[in-house]
């Protein structure tokens, strides 16, 4: 149990620290290559919502069903999905990604960084509880969805760091931001642990696994694949979609090989 709750707790880490890369990315290069950030961001979307869709819920309907019968046990998976939803939902109210302050002056830029790299650390907060839970409760898909999240921090990274270095000039300020906004993703693994920890076995752990998919679901189609539609094309969003939903399928297929 332990080393299943510390290989989670890497992942969680790994996929904040990618927020890093992206702020390093926004330094290191000279132009955006918008086709493979689209298909990239397409790609991640595709694998959370084949795993959440194919995987997650299905196996958190069986279990809840076993418990509480075929009836409530449905009812119980489909309501602890939407509840997921409306938790990543709430931030999205509170800070709209899409609508951070714009301006050109320094103290704007500055202040559309720190906006940003807030509204950002709020979203990786409920994603870091989503990363921890499918890894303690499907180890084989972990490393995927672990994976998709990160894709998804680039960007992020990227979103954050860029106001920031344009409006001081300090590569080691917007990095700075950029990492504590990653680092909000194991410490909403860290917290989830320390409230969940009770409900971490038996007909719980169902409830909690439909939720997470409910938020992966609702991350897909709320930011990622809007995202990846405006930084391409909507065809290259299609297409990493459904690249990310085949390779998916094909690695579930092979985990499911004796």
């Amino acid at each position: 149990m332990i080393s299943s709750i510390l290989r989670a707790f890497a992942l969680t880490l790994a996929a904040g620290l990618c927020t890093g890369i992206g702020s390093s990315i926004a330094f290191l290069s000279k132009k955006e290559n918008r086709l493979f950030l689209s298909v990239s961001l397409g790609f991640s979307a595709g694998v959370m919502i084949y795993v959440s869709m194919i995987e997650m819920f299905p196996k958190a309907q069986t279990d809840l069903s076993s418990v509480y019968g075929q009836r409530m046990g449905s009812a119980l998976t489909v309501l602890s999905f939407f509840a997921g939803m409306a938790l990543i939902a709430i931030p999205d109210r509170i800070l709209p990604l899409n609508e951070t302050p714009s301006g050109t002056q320094s103290s704007s830029l500055m202040k559309t960084g720190i906006y940003t790299a807030l509204a950002i650390s709020i979203h990786n907060f409920p994603e870091g509880i989503a990363t921890f839970i499918s890894a303690l409760r499907e180890p084989g898909v972990a490393i995927p969805v672990a994976a998709a999240i990160a894709i998804h921090n680039i960007p992020e990274g990227i979103a954050v760091s860029v106001p920031i270095y344009q409006a001081t000039g300090s590569r080691a300020r917007a990095f700075f931001y950029s990492f504590l906004s990653g680092m909000a993703e194991p410490a909403g693994a860290f917290l989830g642990w320390i409230l969940l920890q009770p409900l971490l076995a038996g007909p719980a752990l169902g409830l909690l696994s439909a939720a997470v998919a409910g938020i992966m679901v609702f991350l897909s189609f709320d930011e990622l694949l809007p995202s990846a539609g405006a930084h391409g094309s909507r065809n290259s969003s299609s297409c990493g979609m459904t690249a990310g939903m085949a390779v998916m399928a094909v690695s579930l297929l092979l985990l499911a090989v004796p």
